[in-house]
């Protein structure tokens, strides 16, 4: 998992896909953090993305750097704790004028049942699970 998240934040930004009524929904993203153990983003409860994940959990991400890509698959379920939601603010201070971690807004969401496949042109993909 680390090697996954090390590979995400040095790409900066990652294109996270949903689903809205059977029609993909992509667009792109900057936050990742480890925090107890799991891989988390963050968004805000009142976007549409939210409200995509809440119904259907099965998301993908991609982001790519230097002729290597990842596609991480997988489930996000939302961590409502305070600490959880002040610990990503605290690695994104640029957030904490649109989010708090008192907020009913911040949604950090983690990853469960995960696939992580790195690509690149010249050599065989490699998987992680977590």
């Amino acid at each position: 998992m680390n090697e996954v998240y090390d590979f995400i934040k040095a790409c900066g930004t990652y294109y996270l896909a949903t689903v809205e009524d059977g029609q993909p929904r992509n667009r792109p993203f900057g936050t990742v953090n480890i925090f107890d153990g799991k891989l988390y983003i963050q968004t805000g409860k009142s976007k549409e993305v939210s409200k995509q994940i809440q119904k259907n959990p099965k998301v993908e991400i991609c982001c790519f750097k230097d002729g290597k890509w990842l596609r991480l698959a997988g489930e996000l379920v939302r961590d409502d704790r305070r600490e959880a939601k002040a610990d990503m603010l605290e690695h994104y201070p640029e957030l904490k004028g649109m989010y708090s971690a008192d907020d009913d807004n911040t949604e950090v969401l983690y990853f469960k049942n995960a696939t992580a496949t790195f690509f690149t042109f010249a050599g065989a993909p490699k998987e992680v699970k977590f």
